[in-house]
């Protein structure tokens, strides 16, 4: 390449840009193999923990006061008696050990040893010593497992980890898929394949801010939606990208406005989305059932799935969907809620199917 050219497409802007990227970059792995170091020496202290409490020679002298004295003895930062207990939870929770090539007795005997553990720690663990403390908080395995999935896969930060789980996520999925597909989410965590895999129900909109009264219009929840348009993506899930509001189409003369367009990539399709303020009625199914024709008609490509179809309302009727809709629409109807949904209610549920898969096992 000659000196103009290589000027001419590198300019001083450039340069500035191209080194503030690689520092972002480089930092942040910095940052993340510092994060996991941490994770691997909680977990390894937690082993020694459990395993001198099963099999030191003197274990009985210290009793149960064992925690208590070695975070006296040891002075480490971060290494409390709370934090001691934690990761002694943290090993039990995460049993990993039998795959480990070394066994405890030669860690201690030989102290390098620890370093043949950590490489294959390191690549069991990916998130950050926070994330965790937030996973131990989960006492449903599979449930644990899924949120880790999903937080690896979403790279989500701890509280955005947080906010998924005070919104029952894992629990709202459930509910909303058949049995063969939940058995799927604590081993896969959120799979996106088909149209049904995108739906949760509730949709939970706590996050716009507003506030509890009656009733909203569809014009001030669809304002809030696009002023906090990023927070909604996230909570709608994977692969969903923000298109247009308020999208115009004209069929014989007369205009329609389909209230917020989405494509999936992961699914290669269009979502359609309209908000209604209250109960949901067929003319409002048979509504969306015409933007879809429309959509899948005259704008979707070849190559792209067909168009999908949301209806977010307060209040909806099942056999009034059920009844109005054929099987294979592709449209679904979901309530939304300004308020994050009582666990409770949705753990019930829960259990209540799970013990009905449990009986097909």
């Amino acid at each position: 390449m000659s000196k103009k050219a290589t000027t001419m497409g590198f300019n001083f802007h450039a340069l500035v840009a191209l080194c503030r990227r690689t520092h972002d970059e480089l930092r942040g792995r910095a940052i993340r193999s510092v994060d996991i170091a941490m994770v691997v020496r909680n977990w390894l202290l937690g082993w020694y923990i459990v395993e001198y409490e099963q099999t030191g020679s003197d274990r009985a002298q210290y009793g149960s006061r064992l925690v208590e004295r070695l975070a006296a003895k040891l002075q480490i930062k971060g290494s409390s008696s709370t934090n001691l207990r934690k990761f002694r939870q943290f090993y039990r929770e995460y049993p990993i050990q039998q795959t480990l090539p070394v066994e405890f007795d030669k860690a201690l005997s030989t102290p390098s040893n620890w370093q043949t553990v950590s490489v294959e720690l390191l690549q069991r663990f990916s998130l950050s010593w926070s994330h965790y403390v937030t996973l131990l908080s989960i006492g449903n395995r599979e449930e644990r497992c899924f949120y880790e999935i999903e937080a690896k896969a979403g790279s989500w930060g701890s509280r955005h980890l947080e906010r998924q789980i005070s919104s029952s996520l894992y629990e709202r999925l459930t509910l909303s898929r058949d049995k063969k597909s939940i058995r799927r989410l604590a081993q896969k965590g959120q799979t996106v394949e088909k149209a049904a895999d995108i739906i949760k129900n509730p949709l939970v909109l706590e996050f716009l801010g507003l506030e509890e009264k009656p009733g909203y219009s569809e014009e001030e929840l669809e304002t809030a939606i696009i002023n906090k348009i990023e927070l909604f993506l996230l909570e709608l899930g994977k692969g969903f990208l923000f298109e247009s509001r308020q999208k115009r189409f004209t069929f014989d003369n007369d205009h329609f406005y389909v209230d917020l367009v989405f494509y999936n990539r992961l699914l290669r399709c269009y979502v359609l989305i309209d908000l209604k303020r209250d109960k949901l009625t067929h003319q409002d199914l048979g509504q969306m059932q015409m933007y879809v024709n429309y959509f899948d008609r005259h704008v979707k490509t070849k190559d792209e799935l067909p168009t999908i179809g949301m209806v977010l309302c307060h209040r909806k009727n099942d056999a009034l969907v059920e009844l109005t809709l054929p099987k294979e629409a592709n449209i679904f109807a979901s309530k939304y809620q300004l308020y994050l949904p009582s666990k409770e209610v949705l753990k019930a549920q829960l259990e209540k199917i799970e013990a009905e898969l449990g009986g097909e096992r």
